[in-house]
């Protein structure tokens, strides 16, 4: 195990590795106090910081911090690694990719540099590098990073901003989420995907479910695909039994420990992966996969742990998590940034922290990145600190957010984004919907040429019509 060093004002501070380098070097979240890797002061954070900087990317490829031999995330991120792609930065050390990443961040060629370069990348490389960066650093680079991905409606291209219109109900009650699906659609939501988190995981509720959603959307013929979140198992059977499903979705996490925590491992889910192919349901392409993650799951499920046991910061094992949602490109893949709590985000600083971080670290992997801007009500935070993290994202070039009615998912019970406030960010960052579900909007009377949502008033027949689908 090598071990760092940094001197900073008379004061020489020593890391066990790049486990303990990397903790050490995150930015401060209760999560990682909570873990007990943290930095214990501000001066050790920065001495780990300067430390890491001079660290050669080529040393992650060397040092796993999760062993090889016990864990099938890490076996998967160095077996996958692309020697080539990591040509242009394998020289580099941390902070000179850093430094790198800004001066090719303005540039025309940007998006085409980092497209190619994605396959060269690990997690812990991407991770590394953004704990040396400011906010306005991440914003821009996951901006000039494009990564596009197609079903029935194209997610990622630039000046588009894409949502999950996300319509629970804590009974499951056909009725109420046909009201909430209707809601979102007129407010020009739901063009990434129409999405339900199941309040039972009954494969028959979950197959009414789907009926339901596919119902409205093939009756209006609208250009998006249907969801429900339900374990990978349970969407193989609904598959076999020929309930229309049209993405397989799956929770990951970045340890093979925390993956066996939610019932699934890379087997599992390589076969829900080629059962979403076999049903070739895509218009414009065929990515079928929808995956969640979020900072804190594997700690929340005591699978954290790296080389010799030491607790792994959990920004790193976020990423790590994208290494499993990359093997199976999917169309869209989410950190549900403050879903777990104040336990591992514990205010709104921190959760606009983590949300720039996944995103940034997402798209610099090559994903397809969204994030769920969300708080639980113990938390240290409220809706202005959602507010800012939404513009923000908006500026980096997020590809969708997540649209609940109200901002209040009354069946999970956490505040998150309303239909207007994806509204308010299209309108000032001049973003507009995934370009066949904006042509379907203008087609149907809800949207102008100039992208602004039209009154219900003047679309009274779509709102008659959509009710009844929902009876």
């Amino acid at each position: 195990m090598v071990r760092y060093t940094q001197t900073s004002r008379g004061t020489t501070y020593q890391f066990d590795g790049l486990v303990d380098l990397m903790a050490k070097a995150t930015p401060l979240r209760s999560g990682d106090e909570l873990a007990g890797c943290a930095a214990g002061s501000d001066a050790e954070r920065v001495a780990a910081q300067l430390a890491l900087a001079e660290v050669p990317l080529r040393q992650f490829l060397d040092e796993p911090l999760v062993p090889y031999e016990t864990d099938e995330v890490t076996r998967l991120i160095l077996d996958t690694h692309a020697p080539d792609a990591f040509e242009p930065v394998k020289s580099l050390t941390v902070g000179g990719f850093r430094d790198w990443l800004l001066d090719l961040a303005p540039k025309p060629q940007a998006g085409a540099v980092l497209g190619a370069l994605a396959p060269g990348l690990t997690p812990e490389m991407v991770a590394a590098v953004s704990k040396l960066m400011r906010n306005q650093d991440l914003i821009a680079v996951a901006r000039a990073t494009r990564v596009t991905t197609a079903f029935r409606s194209t997610v990622g291209l630039p000046g588009r901003l894409a949502t999950r219109l996300q319509p629970n109900h804590p009974t499951d009650d056909l009725r109420g989420i046909a009201a909430a699906t209707l809601d979102g659609l007129l407010l020009g939501c739901g063009d990434a995907v129409i999405g339900v988190n199941p309040a039972g995981d009954s494969p028959q509720t979950c197959a009414d479910l789907l009926h339901l959603l596919d119902g409205i959307r093939s009756a209006y013929d609208i250009p998006t695909q249907t969801c429900v979140l339900t374990h990978v198992t349970t969407t193989i059977g609904l598959i076999e039994a020929g309930v229309p499903v049209d993405l397989v979705f799956q929770s990951v996490a970045g340890t093979q420990a925390a993956n066996q925590g939610f019932g699934v491992d890379l087997a599992l889910l390589r076969e829900g992966h080629e059962a979403g192919l076999s049903l070739n349901r895509g218009t414009v392409g065929q990515n079928v996969m929808y995956m969640e993650t979020g900072q804190g799951s594997a700690l929340s499920a005591d699978a954290h742990r790296g080389v010799n046991g030491r607790p792994v910061d959990q920004q790193t094992l976020e990423a790590r998590a994208y290494a499993v949602c990359r093997e199976f490109e999917p169309l869209l893949v989410n950190t549900v940034v403050g879903f777990i709590g104040p336990e591992y985000l514990y205010d709104g600083k921190q959760i606009v922290r983590a949300g720039l971080e996944d995103h940034f670290c997402g798209k610099l992997l090559g994903l397809p990145m969204g994030v769920d801007v969300c708080y639980t009500n113990h938390a240290e935070a409220d809706q202005d600190d959602m507010d800012n993290l939404l513009t923000l994202l908006g500026v980096a070039g997020c590809s969708f957010v997540i649209a609940v009615p109200g901002a209040d998912d009354v069946m999970l019970g956490y505040q998150s984004t309303s239909f207007h406030d994806a509204l308010y960010t299209r309108q000032v960052l001049g973003s507009r919907p995934a370009p066949e579900f904006e042509a379907w909007l203008r087609t149907m009377q809800l949207m102008d040429d100039e992208g602004r949502v039209l009154p219900v008033e003047a679309s009274s027949s779509v709102l008659r019509s959509l009710t009844a689908v929902g009876r």
